[in-house]
């Protein structure tokens, strides 16, 4: 005669499970996990998962750093912008994460100032200024005929 053994529920649930023929048919049975075999990095999975995701590195940074190099990054960003107001947006919930941030700091501290809306304002305005026209050069004398000289001449 067997012994009883404990059965959690979640086992218990799993086990009826496969007995009713659930995990049968399921996509990738009986093949190996990709990316599975014969790898050295022990990270293979977090970077599976950033790609599968559309994330970047950048997204498993602590808060503090992530907010470091959205601020150093702020100029290029601002100069892409369409219009002041959109650049005042960003820079306000920029703002707002760096407030939260220095509320509930986690290591590793790093200092984050708040942004100066009226200076990203100021980067936007200079990449976004139109140089001025170069000075146009007086027009020849066959450009002043215009029409009048071309039919002169065929006529």
């Amino acid at each position: 005669m067997t012994e009883p053994r404990f059965e959690s529920v979640v086992d218990r649930q799993i086990r009826l499970a496969a007995e009713r023929g659930e995990f049968d048919d399921l996509p990738g049975a009986g093949k190996p996990l990709p990316n599975w075999g014969g790898q050295d990095d022990e990270l293979w999975w977090i970077k599976d998962y950033l790609r599968r995701e559309g994330l970047t590195s950048e997204a498993m940074l602590p808060t503090s750093l992530r907010l470091a190099r959205e601020v150093e990054r702020l100029p290029e960003r601002v100069r892409a912008m369409l219009s002041e107001q959109v650049v005042r947006e960003a820079v306000a919930d920029l703002n707002e994460r760096i407030a939260a941030y220095a509320h509930t700091p986690s290591p590793p501290y790093v200092a984050v100032k708040p942004v100066d809306p009226d200076d990203a304002v100021a980067h936007w305005r200079a990449a976004h200024e139109q140089p001025p026209a170069p000075p146009e050069d007086p027009p020849s004398a066959a450009q002043r005929r215009g029409w009048r000289g071309l039919l002169r001449r065929r006529g």
